[in-house]
């Protein structure tokens, strides 16, 4: 069994397509009108078969509730990986990306946290080696 998908809820599907593409650099796999809203995946362009990122509308009151409860305790919704965290993290701050977190050693890892516009905090993280 492995992941194919996961979801990360977000409060406007249109923006967090433009800041998940334009701004982090995911590709767009999937956009398919579901009535009110859409089936929208990105990926990774380095695994574009890989896991696919749903950018899922937090319509249900369920999913604000969790996203807005994990934003005030400054839980990050999720955690992507990069192979230097001071790179991405100038480059993502010369976009204007909002940091809570600069780029911090939690021992095995080097972690930075940042706002993704949609409502959620996102973890980057860089093996310690």
């Amino acid at each position: 069994m492995k992941v194919i998908v996961t979801s990360i809820f977000v409060d406007d599907q249109d923006n967090a397509l433009e800041f998940y593409t334009n701004t982090l650099g995911f590709v767009k796999k999937h956009d398919v009108p579901q009535g009110e809203f859409r089936w929208l995946t990105v990926v990774s362009p380095e695994d574009p078969e890989g896991t696919e990122i749903v950018l899922e509308p937090n319509n249900h009151q369920a999913a604000k509730q969790y996203q807005e409860r994990l934003r005030q305790d400054g839980i990050p919704v999720t955690m992507f990986g990069v192979d230097n965290i001071q790179q991405e993290y100038e480059r993502l701050k010369g976009q204007g990306v909002k940091f809570t977190m600069d780029p911090t050693n939690a021992g095995p890892v080097t972690i930075a946290i940042f706002d993704d516009t949609c409502g959620n905090l996102i973890q980057i993280a860089q093996p310690n080696r």
